[in-house]
């Protein structure tokens, strides 16, 4: 199984357009501090990607990696599809960015291709640009990603009921939010993906366990990280994200797994966006790595 590392930020990015704080007036200057979208992209066979999430970095996201580059016809991509853990515009607003292509597979739960279908029109806006293909998430077993049956295996595991502001009044469902399980039966590998996390169900608990990989929502460092730094009047618990470091924190639950463990989705405000920062040391003292964009996982 191979992964790479399309972005690690959480909502706005780092640097956010129309934000100074310490986090984003220090990335500025700094190319190698800026981070892009939280997403990755899944190799299932050689030159066919899926892409986990589809951000508003997408197009920088794909040319900054030669592996999704268009080629040897004109219009002949390795871009297969699109895996969704949620509907937030963080991580669906790129699917139009993918109008171009001549047919587009899009892989979500029931709540979440509502919500895009119902609430954003996406089916109306794309129709006329490109054929669209809607596969159900499996939350109940896994399935073949792609069209080798002995390929990656995917399952979802919901880990939150948290729905985007615009379809706010949309029935209640734990499967707005989940997390990938991606499962590679011939090198025998398991991969976890959660860029966000509201609970530590059971079921999540046991796929952590089991996983060789596991990459998780590291957005806020304490819980009340949004209400210190004035971003909002909410906890980071309160906004759907359980903190990295108190109680209740997933830190301490990480570093309890034998598997390789990073954060990802790190809001601006996290500290953990500053290399210098002491909180580094307390990861790394856990055997916990903070992702970076451009990184590549073999597993």
């Amino acid at each position: 199984m191979l992964l790479l590392v399309l972005g690690t930020a959480a909502g706005g990015g780092i640097p956010q357009w129309n934000c100074a704080c310490p986090g984003c007036s220090g990335a500025r200057p700094h190319p190698h501090r800026r981070r892009r979208h939280a997403s990755l992209a899944v190799r299932t066979a050689e030159g066919r990607w899926y892409l986990v999430n589809a951000t508003p970095d997408l197009g920088d996201q794909i040319e900054s990696h030669p592996e999704l580059h268009p080629g040897p016809g004109p219009r002949q991509t390795p871009i297969a599809g699109v895996l969704l853990t949620d509907a937030e515009l963080d991580h669906t607003l790129g699917i139009a960015r993918l109008r171009e292509a001549d047919r587009l597979e899009l892989m979500a739960t029931a709540p979440v291709r509502r919500a895009l279908l119902e609430r954003l029109r996406l089916g109306d806006v794309l129709a006329p640009y490109t054929s669209v293909t809607w596969r159900e998430l499996p939350l109940r077993g896994a399935e073949p990603l792609d069209r080798a049956p002995s390929g990656l295996q995917i399952s979802g595991i919901p880990v939150s009921g948290k729905r985007p502001r615009y379809a706010a009044d949309d029935p209640d469902d734990d499967a707005w939010v989940v997390a990938l399980r991606l499962y590679d039966p011939s090198a025998g590998t398991t991969a976890l993906y959660a860029p966000a996390l509201a609970a530590w169900p059971d079921r999540l608990q046991q796929a952590a366990a089991e996983a060789d990989c596991v990459i998780v929502d590291g957005t806020f460092w304490d819980d009340e990280e949004p209400r210190r730094t004035g971003i909002s009047s909410r906890t980071a618990t309160g906004m759907g994200h359980l903190p990295i470091e108190g109680p209740g924190g997933t830190a301490d639950r990480l570093a309890s797994l034998p598997a390789r463990r990073l954060y990802t989705h790190l809001n601006n405000t996290n500290p953990l966006v500053d290399p210098a920062a002491p909180e580094h040391k307390r990861v790394a003292r856990l055997g916990i790595e903070v992702a970076h964009d451009g990184m590549v996982i073999e597993l």
